[in-house]
C-alpha cells in the first residue's frame, strides 16, 4: 500500500450493506473481504493491506480484541478503522465511535468517510445546531461512524442521554491520537482520561482500537494499561479476557529532509523565511510558539508578497476551516500556525514544515514535522530555534497542575454550595485563571471528586488525594524532554535517528538525508537589506487596548462593596480604546519588553531603545495630522521629543514594584504630547496589589478600591491619557478609569508599554 491513501473515489455503501452471512470468519476469506473493502476505500484495484494493518483488522473483526497501533504518520492507521468498520457493519455490528482530539482531524475523517460512502457524523463545538439531528440519527441506526471530541464525553446531555446507548451498541470504539490519554504524553489532555472509564464500562466483545504516531515506550505501556480495563460480560457475547495487542512499526520517514539553522535574532529569521520560502516546493506549514507570533509572521510574509494565513486556537472556527481548505487546495503558500494545526491534519503533498521556535520536546516535534512528505518523495523540514524558546516553554510549564491549596479551595466551594456552580462562579473562590481552572475541574471530574452537571459543577463527596509525587514526576519528565530538544538542536548526529531514538524506535539508523548526514544544505543567514526590512516591520509598534465592558460574574460574593459590580459596566465609567507598544508574547518589541518586565529585572527608567516606539505609538494616538516636535519621536540623544496633543494631561498608575519605570514613562509621555502630568493614582498601603496571574474576579477584587487619586488639578471635562507599564486582565485600567471618570474626566485613554 502506498505511503498515503489517495483521494477516495469508490463508495463503501455496497460493502456496508452486505448481509451478515457475507462476512466470513475464515481468515483467508476475511482478509480477501478486507482488501476488497480497502480497494473500495481508496479507489485502487491494486491496493493491498500491510501485514500489520491486516493483523489489527483481524484482531478487531474476528477476535473482538483491543489493539494499540503505533505507526508513523502516513502509514494508513485510518484505513484500519474504516475497513474494520465496513466489515463489522456488514456483519450486523453497531456504529463505530471515533474519539478525535481536533476539529481539523474530524473534518478530514468526515470527508474521507463520506467519499467512501460511510455515513459519518460528528458532534463538536463547531456544529451546535446539528446536535439534535445527529442524536436522532444515532438512535435511529442511521449512522455508521460517529466522531466525538473527548470533551463531549462529559457533556451532561451527551453523557447521560446518548453515550450509554451508544456504548452498549457500538460495533467498534476508536481512540485516535491515543498518546493524549497518558500523563506522560507530549499532548496530554484531561478529557482523554475519561476514556478509561468509558472502556471499563463497555460490554465485553466490543473491540477497541487506539492509534498514535508519537509514543515512546513509557507512553505505550501507560496507554496499553489504561486500555486493558475489562468490559462487562453480556451473555452469549462473553469472550475470554485478552490482553491489548500492541503493533509498533518503524518511525522512519524516507521523504523527510531535516535541518536546523541557528540565526542571530528574529529579524534575521524572518528575512530568511522571506528569501527562501518561494524556493520550497509546494505548500506547507510554518509553526510558531505563540498566537501573537502567528499574527506577526503572517503579516510580515503577506507584506513580502506571499499568500499566507495565520491559524491558532483563537482563530474563529469558520476562518480555521477556510484556512485548512486553502492549504489543502494549495491556494496559500503556507499556514502560519500554532500547534492547534497538528494532530490529524492530512495533506499528502505537504511539501515543507518550518518551525520558527522549537517545540518543548523531540516527541512533539516529530509529531508536527510528520505532517509533511506523506505523498511526495521529498519534503523539507527546517527548525529555526530562538534564544527565548526556553522562556516560552517555562511559561507554559508554569501552567501545570495547580498547587494543592487552589485545588482544595475549588472542591470546598462546590461542597459548600447548595446548587451547582458555574466555572465563572468558582472563580470567586480560587485564583486560577479560566483555562487552568477548566483543566483542573476536568481532572477532578475524571478522578471522581467533582461532576459536571446541567448548570455547572458539583462535588461528589468522594475522598480525593493530591498526588504531588505524580505531578512532580510529570514535571520532571517534561523538563527532561526540554533538555532533549536542546540536544536535538545541538547534535551533530543524524537528526531523524535522534528523533526516532527519542521515541524508542530500536530500528533507528542514520537517514542519509538530513543536514548532519549531508543530504540537506540550507541557505545561510541573510544579510543587508532583507534583514533591515524585516527589522523595520518588527519594530513597528502599537497594539490595541480594548476596554472591559462587563463585570465578572459573582462579585457580590466578596461583600457589599462589590454589589454594584454586576452586568454591564456603564459607558460613563469605561475607558476608551487605547494603545500599547507591543504584546509580551510577540516577536517584535515583545522580546525587549519581556526582558524589561521580567520579575528579576531591577526598577529603572525606560531604556532608550524603547522610547522611540513609545513615542511613535503616542503620536499615532494623537492623530496623523499632529505636528512632530523637535527631534520627532525621540532625538538622537534619546530625548523624548515633543509635539501637539489630543490630550489635556497625563495621569499614571503609581507602582509599588516599578515606581521609577512608571514615573519616567508618564513624564516621557507628557513631554511627547506636550501636556502636563496632572496627577497619579496611588496604591493604598493597606491594599496589597495581589498577583497578576489570577482570574478576572480575583484580580478585580484586588484592585477595586486600591487606588486614590492624588492631584491638585481639576479633571472636569479633561481628556486624560492613563499611563501604566503593562496591562493583562485590564482590571487595573478599568478601575483607574472609573476613578478618573468619577472625578470629571470626559475621556480616559490608556497607554501601556505591554499587553500580557
Amino acid at each position: 500500500m502506498p505511503e498515503t491513501v489517495p483521494a477516495l473515489s469508490v463508495g463503501l455503501r455496497s460493502v456496508v450493506a452486505m448481509p451478515a452471512a457475507a462476512v466470513s470468519a475464515d481468515p483467508t476469506t476475511l482478509r480477501a473481504d478486507a482488501e476488497a473493502a480497502l480497494r473500495a476505500l481508496v479507489g485502487r484495484a491494486d491496493a493491498q493491506l500491510r501485514d500489520d494493518q491486516w493483523t489489527a483488522i483481524e484482531a478487531l473483526v474476528a477476535d473482538r480484541r483491543r489493539a494499540l497501533v503505533v505507526q508513523r504518520t502516513g502509514w494508513g492507521k485510518s484505513a484500519v478503522y474504516f475497513v474494520a468498520t465496513a466489515l463489522l457493519r456488514a456483519g450486523g455490528a453497531g456504529p463505530t465511535v471515533i474519539i478525535s482530539p481536533l476539529l481539523a482531524l474530524m473534518r478530514n475523517q468526515i470527508e474521507a468517510a463520506q467519499r467512501a460512502g460511510i455515513r459519518a457524523v460528528t458532534v463538536n463545538s463547531a456544529n451546535l445546531h446539528e446536535w439534535g439531528a445527529v442524536h436522532d440519527a444515532i438512535r435511529n441506526g442511521e449512522v455508521d461512524v460517529l466522531l466525538v471530541s473527548p470533551e463531549r464525553l462529559n457533556n451532561p446531555g451527551f453523557r447521560d442521554e446518548v453515550l450509554p446507548t451508544l456504548a452498549a451498541s457500538a460495533g467498534l470504539v476508536v481512540v485516535d491520537e491515543a498518546h493524549c490519554i497518558s500523563d506522560w504524553g507530549h499532548d496530554f489532555r484531561a478529557d482523554y482520561r475519561r476514556i478509561r472509564t468509558l472502556l471499563a464500562e463497555l460490554p465485553t466483545g466490543i473491540p477497541v482500537l487506539a492509534t498514535t504516531a508519537t509514543a515512546n515506550s513509557r507512553v505505550i505501556a501507560d496507554v496499553a494499561e489504561q486500555m486493558s480495563v475489562g468490559g462487562t460480560a453480556t451473555g452469549e457475547t462473553e469472550l475470554a479476557a485478552q490482553g491489548v495487542l500492541v503493533l509498533r512499526g518503524t518511525l522512519d520517514r524516507d521523504s523527510l529532509h531535516l535541518g536546523v539553522l541557528k540565526l542571530g535574532d528574529q529579524p534575521t529569521r524572518l528575512a530568511w523565511l522571506a528569501e527562501n520560502l518561494r524556493t520550497l516546493t509546494g505548500s506547507g506549514i510554518i509553526y510558531c510558539l505563540t498566537v501573537a507570533a502567528t499574527a506577526e509572521v503572517s503579516e510580515y510574509l503577506t507584506g513580502a508578497g506571499y499568500d499566507v494565513a495565520s491559524y491558532s486556537g483563537q482563530t474563529a472556527p469558520a476562518d480555521r476551516e477556510r484556512a485548512e481548505q486553502d492549504l489543502q487546495q494549495n491556494r496559500v503558500k503556507a499556514l502560519v500556525a500554532t500547534s492547534a494545526l497538528g494532530m490529524g491534519f492530512d495533506k499528502p503533498d505537504l511539501g515543507f514544515v518550518i518551525h520558527l521556535g522549537a517545540p518543548p520536546s523531540p516527541i512533539a516535534y516529530y509529531q508536527q514535522v510528520g505532517r509533511a512528505g506523506r505523498g511526495v518523495a521529498d519534503a523539507t523540514v527546517v527548525l529555526l530555534p530562538g534564544y527565548d524558546d526556553k522562556a516560552i516553554w517555562d511559561y507554559f510549564g508554569s501552567l501545570a497542575f495547580p498547587p494543592e491549596h487552589e485545588v482544595r479551595a475549588a472542591i470546598r466551594a462546590l461542597e459548600e454550595s447548595p446548587k451547582p456552580l458555574s466555572t465563572a462562579a468558582i472563580e470567586t473562590h480560587v485564583g486560577l485563571r479560566r483555562t487552568r481552572l477548566e483543566t483542573l475541574l476536568k481532572v477532578l471530574d475524571v478522578e471522581g471528586a467533582v461532576r459536571r452537571v446541567q448548570g455547572g459543577w458539583t462535588a461528589t463527596g468522594q475522598p480525593w488525594e493530591y498526588d504531588a509525587q505524580r505531578y512532580g514526576r510529570v514535571a520532571s519528565t517534561r523538563k527532561a524532554e526540554q533538555d532533549a530538544m536542546l540536544d536535538y538542536i545541538a547534535t551533530d548526529r543524524c537528526r531523524l535517528q535522534f528523533l526516532r531514538l527519542a521515541l524508542d524506535d530500536a530500528e533507528a539508523q542514520p537517514c542519509g538525508r538530513c543536514d548532519t548526514c549531508g543530504g540537506l544544505t540550507l541557505p545561510g543567514a541573510p544579510e543587508g537589506a532583507g534583514v533591515e526590512a524585516a527589522r523595520e516591520v518588527l519594530q513597528r509598534p502599537g497594539v490595541g487596548v480594548e476596554p472591559r465592558k462587563m463585570w465578572p460574574t459573582g462579585m457580590a460574593t466578596f461583600g457589599s462593596s462589590f454589589t454594584g459590580m454586576s452586568g454591564k459596566i456603564p459607558a460613563a465609567e469605561q475607558f476608551s480604546p487605547g494603545r500599547a507598544v507591543a504584546r509580551l508574547d510577540g516577536i517584535g518589541w515583545g522580546t525587549a519588553l519581556r526582558e524589561l518586565l521580567a520579575p528579576d529585572q531591577p526598577d529603572g527608567e525606560v531604556p532608550v531603545p524603547l522610547r522611540y516606539p513609545m513615542a511613535d505609538v503616542l503620536r499615532s494616538m494623537n492623530g496623523p495630522d499632529r505636528p512632530d516636535g523637535p527631534g520627532g519621536p525621540g532625538g538622537p540623544d534619546g530625548s523624548w521629543g515633543a509635539g501637539g496633543s489630543a490630550f489635556d494631561g497625563v495621569v499614571y498608575v503609581d507602582s509599588t514594584g516599578r515606581p521609577t519605570l512608571v514615573g519616567h514613562l508618564a513624564t516621557g509621555a507628557a513631554r511627547v504630547l506636550g501636556v502636563p502630568v496632572l496627577g497619579r493614582l496611588t496604591p493604598r498601603p493597606d491594599r496589597p496589589s495581589g498577583s497578576h496571574d489570577v482570574n478576572s474576579a480575583q484580580r478585580l477584587r484586588a484592585v477595586a478600591d486600591r487606588f486614590e487619586l492624588d492631584t491638585d488639578a481639576p479633571l472636569t471635562g479633561r481628556r486624560v491619557l492613563l499611563v501604566d507599564d503593562r496591562t493583562d486582565s485590564g482590571w487595573t485600567l478599568a478601575v483607574a478609569a472609573r476613578v478618573l471618570r468619577a472625578a470629571g474626566a470626559s475621556t480616559v485613554v490608556p497607554f501601556t508599554l505591554a499587553i500580557g
